[in-house]
């Protein structure tokens, strides 16, 4: 008798969930186009700086290629804590430090540690998104046995959360806040008025925040403000850092969590039993990275910043598509409504005729309907020969 492998899967994995962003990559990858302008993935163009490459070479060749301790190469935390420390005036103890193998790592094990799978009657812990959200929280939460709770916001607002909206999302089961500035896919900062809503609220329901802190160094329409140095958070705030787009290095698979010591100690309990600690070699190009800072990060984020300008200019001049002005991260959320088509269908149109790919709207949430996101990870040059091929298709045309 032959048995069906698939019955050995448990019941939560045997029906495996749609992902409409991995469909759009793949259809990108099956339609075979060489000239294909690729907009679909957040990963720059850019090789990581070389000075961090030879440091964690000449590391690993030193010796630097064993388990670290569990919560992270000693160094590579001192170095974090001394950046905080000079950056944005935080001291935070090298106890509440965990360095991981990125942040999506890092937020899945946040999910762990505070997710409570068994409320009484059959209930779970919540966590509220501000939609439209990265692709990955709602797979983190519902992987620790939570539940996702999606709170739309508004191109008329800003795409900023209002105080309203929130209030009205928070039940008895409500756990956690995630806050993601500036932001994917949306490319809008938070306003720190926004923020200290947040933080009002998290304080008056008792309610912990995942400050998803990964583009820190890509706001540009507001100052980036840690949440945790907002009045009264510290105590509440787990903050996610990546090096993966402020330094370049999305293959590196590094990150780390702060926060508070009982959290980030069953962050490391978790982690112990899943991969020990981040790869030690990983973690010596962080130390490189984090103590190149200044000089590394600024070039970069400049020319995203130009990216997202030449992208955004282009878009002003295409017609029956708009976007806001960008104010930070590497992404344009761009309204194609008055198509009068799905964001499916635009995105299948754009690969097919323009052999330009991006992502559509819903795959970052429902209220994604009707925008495609844009990820700024080409040169100008080809930014402008993207669009220049997205004006020859009848429903961008004059």
């Amino acid at each position: 008798m032959t048995a069906d492998p698939a019955r050995f899967l448990a019941p939560r994995y045997r029906i495996r969930p749609h992902s409409i962003l991995a469909e759009a990559i793949t259809a990108g990858q099956q339609a075979g186009h060489e000239d294909l302008i690729n907009f679909s993935i957040g990963d720059p163009d850019l090789t990581t700086d070389p000075r961090i490459i030879r440091a964690a070479m000449d590391d690993a060749l030193a010796g630097h290629t064993h388990y670290t301790a569990a919560h992270g190469d000693p160094e590579l935390v001192d170095a974090i804590v001394e950046a905080q420390r000079s950056d944005y005036g935080v001291d935070v103890d090298p106890r509440d430090v965990l360095v991981t193998a990125s942040a999506c790592h890092a937020m899945a094990l946040a999910c762990m540690a505070v997710l409570d799978p068994d409320l009484p009657f059959g209930e779970r812990s919540e966590v509220i998104i501000p939609e439209p959200y990265f692709n990955c929280y709602d797979g983190q939460i519902e992987q620790a046995g939570g539940v996702p709770v999606h709170v739309p916001t508004a191109e008329a607002d800003g795409f900023q959360l209002r105080a309203d909206a929130l209030e009205a999302a928070i039940t008895p089961r409500t756990r956690a806040i995630i806050l993601n500035t500036p932001t994917n896919p949306s490319g809008v900062c938070w306003t720190r008025d926004a923020q200290l809503v947040i933080a009002r609220v998290a304080a008056e329901h008792g309610l912990l925040v995942l400050a998803d802190d990964i583009y820190t160094s890509f706001s540009y329409a507001e100052p980036f403000i840690p949440f945790a140095t907002l009045p009264g958070m510290a105590e509440r705030t787990v903050t996610i850092r990546s090096f993966s787009k402020n330094y370049a290095m999305t293959g590196w698979r590094i990150g780390y969590a702060m926060g508070p010591r009982a959290i980030i100690g069953a962050m490391t309990d978790i982690n112990e039993n899943i991969v020990y600690s981040a790869p030690d070699p990983s973690q010596r190009a962080a130390l490189a990275a984090i103590r190149l800072r200044h000089e590394i990060m600024p070039p970069i984020a400049e020319l995203y910043r130009s990216r997202l300008m030449a992208a955004h200019q282009e878009i002003c001049r295409t017609p029956n598509m708009h976007a806001l002005e960008p104010g930070g991260a590497i992404y344009l959320w761009v309204n194609i409504a008055d198509t009068g088509l799905s964001s499916q269908a635009v995105m299948d149109a754009m690969l097919t005729q323009a052999h330009v790919l991006t992502i559509p709207g819903p795959a970052f949430g429902a209220s994604g309907e009707g925008y495609l996101r844009l990820a700024a990870t080409l040169d100008v040059e080809r930014i402008r020969e993207a669009f220049a091929r997205i004006r020859r298709m009848e429903i961008f045309s004059d």
